[in-house]
């Protein structure tokens, strides 16, 4: 089984590091899920009848308002340094300098992370209207993994994590 693993990284890099990446973009995936639910029932369950609106979020009460949004904003930050910390040392292998790939990293992050707090705004209410507010949460919280997944990994691989 180990020759037939080694055997296939030899003959289809590419295709092996994007599964590595995936495999190993669980443990962000996980650090996710569990702190947006630590997020929504425990940390911020007080916050969420509060309407929540600001440029383009808009979360309202009905849909865990404040408090859905802070837990949407603290899971992403959370799996972000995780995910960071798991693909430059397991996937990449990367040998770039901290001090160039960080900046990039932060500000893909950043576009990723506007991105994600919107993708709620636009599902939230039909999806809580048929699965109820905490499974819609999760479902939410599985399209934003996706929309990540199709940016940052091209982002990570040919530019952030690059070896010299």
């Amino acid at each position: 089984m180990i020759n037939s693993i080694k055997r296939f990284k030899e003959k289809h890099a590419t295709a092996f590091e994007f599964i590595m990446f995936n495999l190993l973009s669980n443990i962000a995936t996980i650090t996710n899920f569990a702190i947006l639910n630590l997020g929504t029932f425990l940390l911020f369950k007080n916050l969420s009848n509060r309407d929540f609106s600001f440029w383009v979020f808009d979360y309202p009460a009905s849909n865990g308002g404040l408090g859905s949004f802070l837990a949407f904003l603290l899971a992403y930050a959370s799996a972000q340094i995780v995910n960071f910390i798991v693909q430059r040392k397991l996937v990449f292998n990367s040998n770039h300098k901290l001090g160039a790939a960080i900046p990039i990293y932060v500000v893909t992050i950043l576009v990723v992370y506007v991105i994600c707090l919107y993708v709620p705004t636009l599902v939230m209410t039909p999806l809580s209207s048929v699965l109820g507010n905490g499974l819609a949460a999760n479902v939410t919280n599985a399209i934003n993994i996706f929309i990540q997944v199709v940016i940052i990994y091209p982002v990570l691989k040919f530019v952030v994590m690059k070896k010299v």
